[in-house]
């Protein structure tokens, strides 16, 4: 997709307007990270600073100055020599004409040209605690500026910020809601995880390694677009299944045995996250499909409650009583279902949460809660719904549930009138993915 200088200029001028006269803001770009030695990882950039800007490189900094209403953006240098050895970089002033900025100015610059702006406000906005390192370098370049304010001669009054405050909270807010542009990014990011799923199920056979499925996985992905998966892919076969964050990757599938697969692509930075569990051998054996049912009405029933004005807790708790029942019904809970519940029993078997925000970052921000009040679903909010149940072997339970461990996660976007469920691409009932499997 083409980019829009015009839909990130209106986003930094929305976040000034909030601002205010009063308000002055800094965002940085992500740090480089080091692999091993003289190695870095690829560069992912930071998703507020993509947000505000779409700037791609390392070692920038954004500076937003709420009383002029205008935008700054210090980035690297021009320099032949490094571009031929690492790539191309626009500069400041290509970096000015191409993303709409008010001003460009070398990276070398930042401090002095930060420090200088400083004065005149009474709020300094900062994501603080993002990258400690800045914090510190920011508050080195406001302490003087701070104490000079209000020294000068009689008929000079200055005064520098007194208050630091959370940028993260107007831009937490401005990116729970997803715009069309974000919508059709993630409807993208969507299907081609949706697609790489359905790629891993026609692949999968006893004998092969979980990381050959993840290759399978990432080669979809890479192939429609999505040069990086969203996260860490988890491709966990039998007990390794009921691990909720197994990465490793690395052992063989057995017949007989359940894969979960939770992976998901990044499309121009925006996330897919999509979980599926099915049989290595394309059957599923009674025990697993009894779970799978459980599994499968819960995440049907909570995305059928997604609608505006829905409160997540609500869906949630039924989503909890769903699962417990199901657990109470196999004999895996002993009692009521009130009570399983009430003691939290369940957690033994789901032991997290329903779903989270999705957009730029997978587990994406916002949160659930504002002034201590659950945040209702709205349209443009996409979240994930995820339930599941993992039942680990042990003495108390019988064997042929050992080792079950069933997530079924889909991506969602809450509309005008409901909701859309944008992963429903890769199949999900026992029939469909047997169905898949055979075929």
């Amino acid at each position: 997709m083409s980019f829009d200088a015009a839909l990130y200029r209106q986003r930094r001028q929305a976040l000034l307007q909030q601002l205010g006269p009063d308000g002055i803001a800094i965002v940085f770009a992500a740090p480089e990270q080091r692999r091993s030695n003289d190695s870095d990882f690829p560069f992912r950039q930071d998703s507020y600073l993509h947000y505000l800007t779409g700037f791609p490189e390392p070692q920038a900094v954004l500076v937003l100055d709420g009383a002029a209403q205008t935008s700054t953006l210090y980035c690297r240098d021009k320099d032949q020599l490094r571009e031929i050895w690492d790539g191309f970089r626009y500069g400041p002033e290509a970096a000015k004409e191409v993303f709409g900025f008010d001003a460009a100015a070398s990276i070398s610059q930042w401090q002095n040209g930060f420090q200088a702006a400083l004065e005149g406000h009474g709020q300094l906005w900062a994501l603080w605690g993002l990258y400690p390192e800045h914090d510190a370098e920011v508050l080195r370049l406001w302490q003087p500026v701070q104490q000079r304010a209000g020294q000068r001669a009689a008929t000079v009054c200055t005064y520098a910020p007194e208050a630091l405050m959370d940028l993260s909270r107007p831009l937490n807010h401005m990116r729970l809601y997803k715009d069309a542009r974000e919508i059709e990014l993630l409807r993208r990011a969507g299907s081609i995880s949706a697609h790489g799923h359905v790629r891993a199920m026609q692949y999968v056979r006893p004998g092969v390694y979980e990381y050959q499925v993840e290759a399978e996985l990432l080669y979809h992905f890479m192939q429609h677009g999505a040069r990086y998966p969203a996260y860490n892919s988890i491709v966990g076969g039998g007990k390794n299944a009921c691990c909720l964050h197994y990465v490793e990757n690395k052992d063989i599938l057995n017949d007989g045995e359940l894969l979960l697969i939770d992976a998901g692509a990044e499309y121009q930075l925006y996330a897919g996250d999509i979980t599926r569990t099915f049989p290595v051998n394309g059957r599923f054996s009674t025990a697993q499909k009894d779970v799978y049912e459980i599994v499968l009405a819960a995440n049907i029933e909570a995305i059928a409650a997604v609608r505006p004005g829905a409160n997540w807790l609500d869906i949630t708790h039924q989503a909890v009583r769903t699962l417990t029942q199901g657990l109470v019904d196999l004999g895996l809970l002993k009692g009521s279902v009130d009570g399983n519940i009430e003691s939290e029993a369940y957690k033994r078997y789901y032991m997290h949460g329903l779903g989270h925000w999705i957009g730029l970052d997978v587990h994406d921000v916002g949160g659930r809660f504002a002034e201590r009040q659950p945040i209702l679903l709205q349209p443009g909010m996409c979240t994930t719904v995820e339930p599941g149940l993992y039942i680990a072997a042990a003495d108390d339970i019988p064997a042929h549930f050992h080792n079950i461990g069933v997530r079924i996660e889909d991506n969602v976007l809450v509309t005008a009138d409901g909701c859309e469920n944008y992963t429903h691409e890769v199949p999900k009932t026992v029939a469909e993915i047997e169905a898949l499997m055979a075929g």
